[in-house]
């Protein structure tokens, strides 16, 4: 990838600039050419892209169209590509068996060869979930321009990135321009101020924004998640915020770069080095809200008053506090509202009142672009350290990238895993989605930590509730819904996890779909 995508400041002009958010600035600075405004008949802006990311899934029909128009991709060097989606975590060095998931990875494997884009395959120290390769390469940095056929792109937006998913079409328009037509989003502010308890993490913050706002609140807009409690994350933390911004309707989250960024980035594969990080860190010093702008809507939480959270229902909003019970429907004043918790309650066999912490579940899923960084793993692994699996649980731990694995191994985290009866898994998106062989059969019930709970969304039938990696990591201990301060106290090294976990801590080291 060349050196030359991060943006540079702009110069200096005579004329004042009106106060603008962190989402305002990195689109004017992206602009090749302006459009007229808002409303239905306003002409898009023409943005320039600084980043391309592909997998096998919405990329075959794009490539398709640039060979049946003649057309050469225009910037190979800001595109990339992996395979995630329908990789297998198992035997990934045999054929991969589902003919389906094997013509899409074959596919990708031909496209890129032919077009001349990079290309992590299966068994490749850098291949996993396309979203936390990015950053894991220092490929997606603040202030970038970043899309991807998948909705998850928001992901990125934790570095100060504006990134977005957008549809097969849109993909083939950036693959022959290396530009997208778009009309401005509007901003919205997320205040989240206060310190998390320990055991409540990003995670918590995020499906506790939703269950506020709603799968819709957020539709046409940019979120920029601000305040102390935001501050005080990890970088990984914020990229699991990120990512589930799209679950609330919007199209992009963000959050301001600062030196939780800068020391993210510093040393990666693909971050600028000498005079060329002193200009880049120049300007993305830039990269703030104005004091004195206004965003369209603002939200406050308090992070003082939040508890681990759990969905009850078959979408990322129908959420409660773990220490809650399953709402009744007549609690819900709007009858759109009702109607789809009844339905929800009914595919997830689940009576109102029940509390959250007595059901049962039979699998538990750490993994996914939400929550498979090393520090999602860690979390998990200090909960489970010394304890017993509950033997009725079965557990997959599916790392987000082949590097998070080896990583882990380092650390001596799959011992952990291993010892504790859970199964240790290759990178994928695995059981995030039923696009692979990790699938939840009919009425099993999952305490997953990915990011959609969708009827069938983990496999036809299949029952999701979505948790923080620390949620998942006790659940598999009780074999209930369980947040870490439901466990016994271990005595010796690891006596007190449950109030030291590192969930919350800076980690040691370093057409839409899905």
């Amino acid at each position: 990838m060349t050196e030359a995508t991060t943006p540079q400041a702009p110069q200096a002009t005579q004329t004042a600039q009106k106060p603008r958010t962190l989402a305002e600035k990195v689109w004017a600075d992206h602009i090749v050419s302006k459009g007229t405004g808002l409303g239905e008949a306003a002409q898009p802006d023409l943005l320039y892209i600084d980043l391309h990311l592909l997998h096998e899934v919405t990329s075959p029909q794009a490539f398709e169209g640039l060979r049946l128009t003649g057309r050469q991709l225009r910037r190979a060097d800001l595109t990339i590509a992996t395979e995630d989606h329908n990789t297998p975590t198992l035997a990934i060095d045999q054929p991969i068996a589902d003919p389906t998931s094997r013509t899409q990875i074959n596919t990708l494997r031909a496209n890129c060869k032919e077009f001349g884009v990079r290309l992590h395959s299966l068994g490749d120290a850098e291949q996993g979930i396309v979203h936390v390769v990015g950053p894991q390469l220092g490929l997606t940095q603040p202030g970038m321009t970043v899309v991807c056929g998948d909705s998850h792109t928001s992901t990125h937006g934790a570095v100060g990135a504006l990134a977005f998913g957008i549809g097969t079409s849109e993909v083939e328009h950036v693959m022959a321009t290396q530009t997208l037509p778009l009309k401005p989003f509007k901003t919205m502010a997320i205040n989240v101020n206060g310190t998390l308890r320990p055991g409540v993490t990003s995670k918590d913050i995020i499906l506790a924004v939703i269950a506020k706002i709603g799968t819709g609140g957020g539709q046409g807009y940019v979120l920029e998640y601000r305040g102390s409690a935001i501050r005080a994350l990890s970088m990984e933390a914020r990229m699991t915020i990120c990512n589930m911004s799209i679950e609330a309707g919007a199209r992009a989250g963000m959050i301001a770069p600062d030196e939780t960024t800068y020391e993210f980035l510093r040393g990666r594969a693909h971050a600028p080095t000498g005079a060329d990080w002193d200009a880049a860190l120049a300007y993305w010093e830039t990269l703030k809200t104005d004091d004195d702008a206004t965003f369209d809507a603002e939200v406050d939480l308090d992070a003082d008053t939040l508890e681990p959270f759990v969905t009850w229902g078959t979408n990322p909003g129908q959420g409660v506090s773990l220490s809650g019970n399953v709402p009744y429907p007549e609690e819900f004043g709007d009858e759109n509202a009702k109607s789809s918790a009844e339905r929800a309650l009914t595919y997830m066999d689940l009576e109102p009142g029940t509390r959250m912490k007595d059901i049962r579940v039979d699998t538990v899923f750490l993994g996914s672009c939400t929550n498979s960084r090393v520090e999602d793993l860690r979390a998990a692994a200090d909960i489970i350290r010394g304890r017993t699996k509950d033997p009725n649980i079965r557990m997959l731990v599916v790392p987000g990238s082949a590097r998070v694995r080896l990583d882990a191994e380092a650390e001596g985290l799959d011992k952990v895993f291993i010892d504790f009866g859970a199964e240790w898994r290759f990178a994928g998106c695995s059981m995030c989605l039923g696009m692979n062989p990790d699938q939840l059969e009919p009425g099993e019930r999952c305490a997953s930590t990915s990011n959609r709970n969708f009827e069938g969304r983990q496999g036809k039938g299949g029952r999701t509730h979505l948790v923080s990696p620390v949620v998942a990591a006790a659940t598999a201990v009780r074999g209930t819904l369980s947040s870490p301060s439901d466990l016994d106290p271990l005595d010796g090294p690891y006596a007190g996890i449950v109030q030291t976990s590192s969930a919350n801590v800076t980690p040691n080291s370093a057409q839409h779909v899905a």
